[in-house]
């Protein structure tokens, strides 16, 4: 099983490689993904990491408001909308 972690705040320079080390001695990084701007291809400053669920919980409490290069990054375990009635299907 893996978690998905949200990454933010990160400076335009920050590479996937950069915090897939910094993340990696608390656990399996599956992924490292960041979201760019169609146009200029530079990322928006967050991304998301999947990783291995034992190392989920260690990640949030030893790197949030970590420094990276130059910012305090913040991390948080994502966690998925509930769907509302009107989104179920009945079948």
């Amino acid at each position: 099983m893996s978690k998905i972690l949200y990454v933010g705040n990160l400076s335009p320079g920050t590479t996937a490689e950069e915090i897939r080390k910094l993340l990696e001695p608390y656990g399996e990084v599956d992924s490292v993904d960041f979201v760019t701007d169609r146009y200029s291809g530079e990322h928006g400053g967050f991304g998301f990491v999947k990783m291995a669920d034992r190392g989920a919980g260690e990640v949030i409490a030893a790197v949030d408001m970590t420094e990276v290069n130059g910012r305090a990054i913040r991390v948080h375990e994502v966690i998925p909308r509930k769907t509302s009635r009107s989104q179920r299907s009945y079948r």
